[in-house]
């Protein structure tokens, strides 16, 4: 079994890549839930919906995001009656919300949604919430206040300086049913491409998920979502800067130090493999930027190749790639 720390978009794409390798039934994928939110009196979990979408084959690969061939009429005639859109829900996508939010009311776990909708969409993958119990990304403002996750990214459009970042009600929170028994079972445990701050920080501060990865460590394969000094979208480069850590795949190893025993860096960064390696992490260069699926396969066919061998199991295609 494979098993995947994963947030949204670059995580949705190289998970897109692992199904093309191996059998998709044998991958969980452990996703934030910081980001979660309620609009309009809806629970939105958009890092699920994202790799949901992407894994069965329906999201907006221009965007990124939500589902291809969306459509907008009710977030234009709630913008007519002059209420909220600055959070956009596509009139797909508004079916997905509407199906989490009633099932949940009913008493129904997130983890029982998740599985729900993707087994709906045909996805063979476990989707595993990190937690069922509420766990939100909040972060403080340079200029004063606090503000949540989407307000920052999407409201501001992630462009407001930060000083601090906290994941209220983590502390209180339960891995999810399975999360635990994912890390420790897996033979390799992946962690995506996502911003470490925002989309890995959450998952690893639901008590045991880090302790899990230390205790697995040589087993944790990361790949770095930094590539010469620059995220490859979103604000993961900045956040590293303004909290105080360095904006490199250098950065990116001293955060993931404690629980990642490998780092892929591009090969745009090779030569910064002995910074890293000096980090006490071993380096393996490749390219990581996934322009194509085919990229994110190959990226992906890579990752998996650094499975520690079983006694007495050849692995075939690994090889030397640091």
């Amino acid at each position: 079994m494979i098993t995947a720390v994963a947030g949204g978009v670059g995580a949705a794409r190289l998970l897109r890549g692992m199904v093309r390798v191996v059998d998709p039934a044998a991958i969980t994928a452990i996703v934030n839930t910081g980001d979660d939110a309620v609009f309009h009196g809806l629970q939105v979990s958009p890092d699920i919906d994202t790799v949901t979408y992407t894994l069965a084959g329906l999201n907006d690969d221009e965007r990124g995001w939500g589902l291809t061939g969306e459509t907008w009429t009710v977030m234009e005639s709630l913008e007519r009656l002059g209420g909220q859109t600055w959070f956009r829900l596509g009139d797909q996508d508004l079916a997905t919300h509407l199906y989490r939010t009633a099932r949940m009311a009913e008493g129904a776990t997130l983890s029982q949604v998740v599985s729900e909708i993707a087994a709906a969409l045909g996805v063979a993958v476990r989707l595993l919430p990190m937690s069922d119990d509420a766990v939100a990304t909040r972060l403080t403002l340079r200029d004063g206040g606090e503000i949540s996750f989407q307000e920052y990214f999407v409201l501001h459009r992630h462009a407001v300086p930060v000083v601090s970042v906290r994941f209220a009600g983590a502390d209180a929170a339960r891995p999810a049913p399975g999360v635990l028994e994912a890390i420790a079972d897996a033979e390799l445990v992946v962690v995506c491409p996502s911003n470490p701050v925002v989309s890995v920080g959450p998952v690893l501060a639901v008590p045991g998920v880090a302790d899990g990865l230390a205790d697995r460590r040589d087993d944790v394969v990361a790949v770095s979502p930094i590539v010469a000094g620059a995220a490859i979208k979103g604000p993961a480069d900045r956040l590293l800067r303004e909290l105080g850590h360095e904006s490199s795949v250098v950065g990116v190893a001293r955060l993931y130090a404690d629980v990642v025993g490998t780092l892929v860096v591009d090969i745009a960064d090779a030569p910064l493999a002995a910074d890293v390696e000096a980090c006490g992490v071993k380096c393996v260069v490749a390219p990581t930027v996934m322009h194509s699926p085919e990229l994110a396969t190959e990226l992906a066919s890579l990752v998996l190749s650094l499975r520690p061998p079983r006694p007495g199991v050849l692995t075939p295609g690994r090889g030397p790639h640091t």
